[in-house]
């Protein structure tokens, strides 16, 4: 069921990609899942059972950070609100240069306020509201190896 249709969007680099990839891969691998690749302007996943029972959508964020220095973590209201309205639970996973970060959607608790990244021609999503969380209990963190 893996799925590693080449598609790229507007704004993705190979790199960002490769980075969502490997960290899929990793939170797949752990445990013992498998990975669906979604469209371009979807959630990036749809994760299911070894049996092929759906399980939840996953969304991969890009975090040129390690482990230990990448708080808070990121998020657009944007990307939680599509993420919420699928009626279905939801993950996020923060893939930092040393491993990655996630936590069921439901359990995130943190700050809003206008944020983002230094805009880019032809992008209306790179300053907007974002929330931001601190380490907690409710993330996990697996390490590449």
């Amino acid at each position: 069921m893996q799925n590693k249709d080449n598609y790229t969007t507007r704004f993705e680099t190979k790199s960002d990609l490769d980075r969502e990839t490997k960290a899929v891969e990793l939170f797949c691998s752990t445990y013992n899942l498998v990975y669906k690749k979604l469209g371009s302007n979807d959630i990036d996943f749809k994760i299911y059972k070894r049996d092929g029972s759906f399980l939840f959508y996953l969304e991969v964020k890009g975090r040129l950070r390690t482990l230990e220095d990448c708080y808070p973590l990121p998020l657009s209201i944007r990307k939680l609100h599509k993420m919420m309205n699928t009626r279905e639970n939801g993950v996020v996973v923060w893939a930092c240069t040393d491993g990655i970060i996630f936590s069921r959607i439901e359990k995130l608790r943190g700050e809003l306020r206008i944020g983002g990244r230094k805009p880019r021609d032809g992008s209306f999503n790179d300053i907007e509201f974002m929330s931001y969380f601190d380490k907690n209990d409710n993330f996990k963190q697996l390490r590449y190896e």
